[in-house]
């Protein structure tokens, strides 16, 4: 395992501080150290170096999990032209992003209700990108953002697969890095180009691996080891194992009948899966970088330059 650490973003703390000084005016000694508020939203990012390897059945399950063991998750689709976690849980939102910023309806207005109590932000379909997204619109989902975050425990964000300019900018927004691999050779060429690209454009050091479709606890671990040796001999980032799902026919049965997994047979391999990956989460809650709150996610977002 990889334990160099990369240095903080010493810019974002300092943004932090000085929101939570106007919350809080006394200051709180651990606050000001740089350790997470515990009271703001946890904003997770999951992505991918190609698709193809269940990264997003992986966090609808991850989410309805975390809601299991008492987490209020609100998960965001950020596969802008092609998102498809309301076709894996079966649902039919009616709204989605475009009707938030065309102003027809609040972000309030266009959750749907997933299983297990979770939220979700569709993304639908052929949605404009953010990052050409004009003043107002900015303006105004940052505002509907604002008035969310105290409602939910964790934001999860599932990225598209691959490495796009959408994909990278959710991912440095984020305070965690969650990256799905699978032991297939091409999977962990990717999602090491992925980290490397992260890493040396966007000065990300800490990412958190997550090997799905394993055939066992060992057989995940090796494909972790594959992965940090490589990064450990050219890149200076710290990677974190989270865990594996291993390959389970009930999920493929759960995907055909359009439900989660851990909803449908909770008993299953996978499904205890899960659970011991929210469990994991959960208890890395401390370990969490100071990155800030939702609304600080997306001003991150839609503040970073092209290319940066």
């Amino acid at each position: 395992m990889s334990t160099v650490k990369g240095t903080g973003d010493q810019a974002d703390t300092l943004r932090q501080m000085a929101r939570d000084a106007k919350k809080n005016p006394q200051g709180d000694a651990a606050d000001q150290r740089g350790l997470t508020d515990q009271r703001g939203i946890r904003v997770i990012s999951v992505t991918s170096g190609k698709g193809g390897v269940g990264k997003s059945n992986v966090v609808s399950n991850l989410a309805i999990a975390l809601s299991a063991q008492g987490k209020k998750v609100l998960l965001i689709d950020a596969d802008l032209g092609l998102g498809n976690l309301d076709v894996l849980l079966g649902l039919s939102p009616v709204y989605n992003m475009n009707h938030v910023l065309n102003g027809e309806k609040s972000l309030a207005e266009i959750l749907i209700d997933g299983p297990a109590g979770i939220k979700i932000i569709p993304a639908g379909s052929g949605v404009q990108e953010f990052t050409s997204l004009g003043q107002h619109e900015k303006l105004r989902l940052l505002d509907e953002l604002d008035m969310l975050e105290e409602q939910f425990d964790i934001l999860i964000v599932d990225t598209e697969a691959g490495i796009s300019e959408n994909v990278t900018y959710f991912t440095v927004a984020a305070q965690e890095i969650i990256v799905v691999v699978t032991p297939e050779p091409t999977s962990i060429t990717d999602v090491y180009a992925l980290i490397k690209l992260l890493a040396t454009r966007y000065s990300e050091h800490h990412f958190k691996v997550l090997v799905n479709m394993a055939k066992d606890s060992e057989d995940a671990l090796e494909v972790f080891r594959k992965l940090a040796n490589v990064a450990g001999r050219f890149l200076d980032i710290s990677l974190d194992y989270l865990g594996c799902v291993v390959k389970d026919e009930k999920v493929v049965e759960a995907v055909k009948r359009q439900k989660a997994v851990t909803e449908l047979f909770p008993e299953s391999e996978a499904a205890n899966c899960f659970a011991t990956l929210a469990k994991r989460v959960i208890e890395n809650t401390r370990q969490t970088r100071l990155k800030g709150n939702i609304q600080f996610f997306f001003r991150r977002f839609l503040d970073h330059p092209a290319g940066g």
